[in-house]
């Protein structure tokens, strides 16, 4: 249970690329929940994206363009996985503060 005024960041971003974030105490509560299907979901994008690169830096034939697109991709992916990473921390420190 998250303590009233605590906010969960949501691997989501809002308009404009601000951050978006959720207050409840519901930590099994449906946005929550969706919250944390889209992270399990970014971070096996990651993954995935992860072996991907490892091949197209491998590839003596891949171009400028493979690359550019790649680092977009990997660029895009590692936002993904910071944003979770941050908010995944915060909810470990609310949840040693609690105990």
């Amino acid at each position: 249970m998250m303590p009233q005024n605590e906010l969960r960041l949501l691997p989501w971003s809002g308009p404009d690329g601000k951050p978006c974030y959720l207050s409840t105490d519901d930590s099994g509560g449906y946005m929550s929940r969706l919250a944390d299907n889209i992270e399990a979901v970014q971070l096996g994008m990651a993954t995935d994206l992860l072996e991907r690169a490892a091949g197209v830096l491998g590839d003596q034939d891949a171009g400028r363009d493979d690359l550019r697109l790649m680092l977009t991709e990997v660029t895009r992916a590692l936002r993904d996985v910071v944003r979770v990473a941050t908010s995944r921390g915060h909810l470990l420190a609310v949840s040693e503060l609690q105990s």
